[in-house]
């Protein structure tokens, strides 16, 4: 999350296989409420969205990204963990390259060595149907 006052900038991809796409489960203690959203992380000073997109999935999940296309950008105000955040999403809609990544039902990974979190596929269904809280909810635009 972004410091106090701070815009974060980040690059999110949305991958879908046919009615189930692939999103990072995320949990807020404060509200004690699970979520899901687009894998993806911060944008570094001097890089690209689409580079830092790309890079993320290298270092989280270890995957390559293909027929990467640029959906549009989406301003995200939202609190969590009691704070409030801000962030610019650069949105992309791509693919895994190895098709291994479709045959998983989920993978554990860690974005730091202290916090660890899982991806999954779930199906559209239950994220409109709000069985699945889907973050932010303009992604729904994107489905």
């Amino acid at each position: 999350m972004n410091k106090a006052g701070e815009i974060r900038v980040i690059a999110l991809g949305l991958i879908r296989d046919s009615e189930r796409i692939f999103l990072s489960e995320g949990y807020d203690p404060v509200k004690q409420e699970t979520f899901y959203r687009a894998l993806g992380g911060g944008v570094e000073f001097g890089e690209t969205s689409r580079a830092a997109l790309e890079r993320e999935f290298q270092e989280e999940i270890q995957a390559d990204l293909t027929n990467i296309k640029y959906l549009g950008c989406i301003e995200n105000l939202f609190t969590f963990n009691g704070r409030q955040g801000h962030e610019i999403i650069q949105l992309y809609q791509c693919d895994f390259v190895d098709f291994k990544f479709y045959q998983l039902e989920n993978l554990v990974f860690s974005e730091s060595q202290t916090h660890k979190h899982r991806a999954l596929w779930i199906d559209i269904s239950r994220l409109k149907s709000g069985e699945f809280k889907l973050v932010p909810e303009v992604f729904f635009e994107y489905l």
